[in-house]
Protein backbone atom coordinates (compact mmCIF):
# COMPACT_ATOMS: atom_id res chain seq x y z
CA UNK A 1 0.00 0.00 0.00
CA UNK A 2 1.12 3.49 -0.95
CA UNK A 3 -0.22 7.34 0.61
CA UNK A 4 -1.11 7.67 -3.50
CA UNK A 5 -3.69 4.67 -2.86
CA UNK A 6 -4.66 5.48 0.66
CA UNK A 7 -5.73 8.84 -0.61
CA UNK A 8 -7.63 7.62 -3.67
CA UNK A 9 -9.43 5.41 -1.36
CA UNK A 10 -9.93 8.04 1.21
CA UNK A 11 -11.48 10.68 -1.20
CA UNK A 12 -13.48 7.76 -2.83
CA UNK A 13 -14.95 6.55 0.08
CA UNK A 14 -15.78 9.70 1.58
CA UNK A 15 -17.67 11.02 -1.42
CA UNK A 16 -16.12 14.28 -1.02
CA UNK A 17 -16.47 16.37 -4.76
CA UNK A 18 -12.96 16.11 -5.66
CA UNK A 19 -11.63 17.62 -9.31
CA UNK A 20 -9.76 15.02 -10.86
CA UNK A 21 -6.80 17.63 -11.54
CA UNK A 22 -6.55 18.83 -7.78
CA UNK A 23 -6.72 15.14 -7.11
CA UNK A 24 -4.02 13.95 -9.68
CA UNK A 25 -1.66 16.42 -8.66
CA UNK A 26 -2.53 15.01 -4.81
CA UNK A 27 -1.63 11.76 -5.86
CA UNK A 28 1.67 12.49 -7.44
CA UNK A 29 2.51 14.67 -4.38
CA UNK A 30 1.53 11.71 -2.45
CA UNK A 31 3.78 9.24 -4.37
CA UNK A 32 6.99 11.79 -4.30
CA UNK A 33 6.72 11.32 0.20
CA UNK A 34 6.59 7.84 -0.79
CA UNK A 35 9.68 7.72 -2.80
CA UNK A 36 11.82 10.33 -0.14
CA UNK A 37 10.59 7.92 2.97
CA UNK A 38 12.07 4.85 0.74
CA UNK A 39 14.91 6.95 0.40
CA UNK A 40 14.81 6.69 -3.46
CA UNK A 41 14.38 10.27 -3.98
CA UNK A 42 15.83 13.42 -1.82
CA UNK A 43 14.79 17.07 -1.82
CA UNK A 44 17.32 20.13 -2.41
CA UNK A 45 16.10 22.78 -2.27
CA UNK A 46 12.66 23.14 -4.83
CA UNK A 47 14.67 20.27 -7.09
CA UNK A 48 14.12 16.13 -6.68
CA UNK A 49 17.56 14.25 -6.36
CA UNK A 50 17.20 10.44 -6.88
CA UNK A 51 18.65 8.70 -3.95
CA UNK A 52 20.41 5.57 -3.54
CA UNK A 53 17.74 3.36 -2.65
CA UNK A 54 15.57 0.92 -4.50
CA UNK A 55 12.44 1.98 -5.23
CA UNK A 56 9.79 0.59 -3.56
CA UNK A 57 7.91 -3.00 -4.94
CA UNK A 58 4.83 -0.66 -6.78
CA UNK A 59 3.89 -0.24 -9.78
CA UNK A 60 2.96 3.61 -9.51
CA UNK A 61 5.71 4.27 -7.65
CA UNK A 62 7.95 2.29 -9.85
CA UNK A 63 6.70 4.22 -12.65
CA UNK A 64 7.22 7.55 -10.80
CA UNK A 65 10.75 6.83 -10.11
CA UNK A 66 11.47 6.08 -13.50
CA UNK A 67 9.92 8.83 -14.91
CA UNK A 68 13.01 11.28 -12.90
CA UNK A 69 15.20 13.22 -14.41
CA UNK A 70 18.50 11.93 -13.00
CA UNK A 71 20.92 14.50 -14.10
CA UNK A 72 21.48 18.24 -13.25
CA UNK A 73 19.90 20.57 -13.22
CA UNK A 74 17.73 18.20 -12.01
CA UNK A 75 13.28 18.53 -11.87
CA UNK A 76 11.83 21.13 -9.40
CA UNK A 77 9.03 19.71 -7.89
CA UNK A 78 6.58 22.06 -9.04
CA UNK A 79 6.95 20.73 -12.51
CA UNK A 80 7.27 17.00 -11.70
CA UNK A 81 3.93 17.63 -10.08
CA UNK A 82 2.56 18.40 -13.14
CA UNK A 83 3.90 16.34 -15.43
CA UNK A 84 3.55 13.28 -13.33
CA UNK A 85 -0.05 14.11 -12.05
CA UNK A 86 -1.19 14.54 -16.13
CA UNK A 87 -4.67 11.87 -15.52
CA UNK A 88 -2.86 10.24 -12.48
CA UNK A 89 -6.68 10.01 -10.61
CA UNK A 90 -7.88 8.60 -13.73
CA UNK A 91 -4.84 5.76 -13.89
CA UNK A 92 -4.94 5.03 -10.18
CA UNK A 93 -8.84 3.87 -10.98
CA UNK A 94 -8.60 1.67 -13.54
CA UNK A 95 -5.63 0.41 -11.60
CA UNK A 96 -7.92 -0.45 -8.95
CA UNK A 97 -11.32 -1.51 -10.99
CA UNK A 98 -8.32 -3.99 -12.76
CA UNK A 99 -7.93 -5.18 -9.58
CA UNK A 100 -11.29 -5.53 -8.44
CA UNK A 101 -11.33 -3.22 -6.14
CA UNK A 102 -13.41 -0.85 -7.23
CA UNK A 103 -17.59 -1.75 -7.51
CA UNK A 104 -20.19 -0.25 -9.91
CA UNK A 105 -22.07 2.11 -7.36
CA UNK A 106 -25.70 1.61 -6.56
CA UNK A 107 -26.59 5.18 -6.20
CA UNK A 108 -25.32 8.50 -6.02
CA UNK A 109 -22.46 10.16 -7.87
CA UNK A 110 -19.08 9.56 -7.61
CA UNK A 111 -17.61 13.11 -6.93
CA UNK A 112 -15.18 12.77 -9.76
CA UNK A 113 -14.95 11.51 -13.30
CA UNK A 114 -17.71 10.04 -15.32
CA UNK A 115 -17.83 5.84 -14.13
CA UNK A 116 -19.72 5.56 -11.06
CA UNK A 117 -17.35 3.19 -8.45
CA UNK A 118 -16.61 2.41 -4.79
CA UNK A 119 -13.83 0.75 -3.07
CA UNK A 120 -14.91 -2.90 -1.93
CA UNK A 121 -14.12 -3.87 1.36
CA UNK A 122 -10.23 -4.96 1.15
CA UNK A 123 -7.89 -4.81 3.49
CA UNK A 124 -6.21 -2.31 1.54
CA UNK A 125 -9.31 -0.23 2.42
CA UNK A 126 -9.47 -1.17 5.53
CA UNK A 127 -5.52 0.39 5.59
CA UNK A 128 -6.65 3.18 4.24
CA UNK A 129 -9.88 3.71 6.29
CA UNK A 130 -7.22 2.99 9.57
CA UNK A 131 -5.15 5.90 7.96
CA UNK A 132 -7.36 8.46 7.97
CA UNK A 133 -8.85 7.36 11.26
CA UNK A 134 -5.82 7.95 12.78
CA UNK A 135 -5.17 10.85 11.67
CA UNK A 136 -2.07 10.33 9.71
CA UNK A 137 -0.32 13.26 9.17
CA UNK A 138 0.96 13.21 5.64
CA UNK A 139 -2.02 11.76 4.27
CA UNK A 140 -4.65 14.16 6.38
CA UNK A 141 -2.18 17.30 4.93
CA UNK A 142 -2.69 15.50 0.98
CA UNK A 143 -6.91 15.74 1.90
CA UNK A 144 -6.83 19.16 3.31
CA UNK A 145 -5.36 20.25 -0.14
CA UNK A 146 -7.88 18.93 -1.99
CA UNK A 147 -10.81 19.96 -0.05
CA UNK A 148 -11.32 16.70 1.69
CA UNK A 149 -10.88 17.95 5.47
CA UNK A 150 -11.59 16.07 8.63
CA UNK A 151 -14.90 17.28 10.54
CA UNK A 152 -13.62 15.79 13.84
CA UNK A 153 -10.20 17.84 14.29
CA UNK A 154 -9.50 21.52 13.93
CA UNK A 155 -5.76 20.51 14.84
CA UNK A 156 -3.30 20.88 11.73
CA UNK A 157 -1.48 18.07 11.12
CA UNK A 158 2.14 18.18 13.00
CA UNK A 159 4.85 17.61 10.31
CA UNK A 160 8.44 16.99 11.52
CA UNK A 161 10.36 16.40 7.82
CA UNK A 162 11.54 19.41 6.06
CA UNK A 163 11.22 17.50 2.67
CA UNK A 164 8.04 16.18 2.97
CA UNK A 165 6.56 19.99 4.01
CA UNK A 166 8.46 20.76 1.08
CA UNK A 167 6.74 18.63 -1.29
CA UNK A 168 3.33 19.46 0.66
CA UNK A 169 3.51 23.09 0.14
CA UNK A 170 4.59 22.71 -3.81
CA UNK A 171 1.21 20.47 -3.99
CA UNK A 172 -0.87 23.24 -2.30
CA UNK A 173 0.12 25.94 -4.76
CA UNK A 174 0.09 23.53 -8.01
CA UNK A 175 -3.78 23.03 -6.55
CA UNK A 176 -4.38 26.54 -6.34
CA UNK A 177 -2.66 27.59 -9.80
CA UNK A 178 -4.93 25.09 -11.22
CA UNK A 179 -8.33 26.50 -9.19
CA UNK A 180 -6.63 29.65 -10.69
CA UNK A 181 -7.29 28.53 -14.13
CA UNK A 182 -10.33 27.29 -13.39
CA UNK A 183 -11.92 30.64 -12.52
CA UNK A 184 -10.12 32.46 -15.21
CA UNK A 185 -11.38 30.19 -18.04
CA UNK A 186 -15.59 30.72 -16.31
CA UNK A 187 -14.62 34.25 -16.55
CA UNK A 188 -13.34 34.15 -20.27
CA UNK A 189 -16.42 31.66 -20.84
CA UNK A 190 -18.98 33.95 -19.28
CA UNK A 191 -17.92 37.10 -20.92
CA UNK A 192 -17.57 35.46 -24.47
CA UNK A 193 -21.46 34.35 -23.81
CA UNK A 194 -22.41 37.69 -23.37
CA UNK A 195 -20.58 39.09 -26.35
CA UNK A 196 -22.27 36.67 -28.01
CA UNK A 197 -25.89 37.66 -26.50
CA UNK A 198 -24.99 41.51 -26.72
CA UNK A 199 -26.45 44.06 -25.27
Amino acid sequence: MTTAKDLFIVAMDLKHSVGQGDLSLALAGAELIDLIGAGAVAVDGDRIVPGGQPTPDDRFLGEAAAGLTRQAPYERIEDWLWRRGRDLSAAYQAALEENDELKPQRRGRLPFGSARVEPVDTPARRRAADRWKEKEPVLAALASVVGIEDEQSDDEPGLDDEAVTTVLAAVHDAVMELEAVRQRRTIENSAFANLWRGP
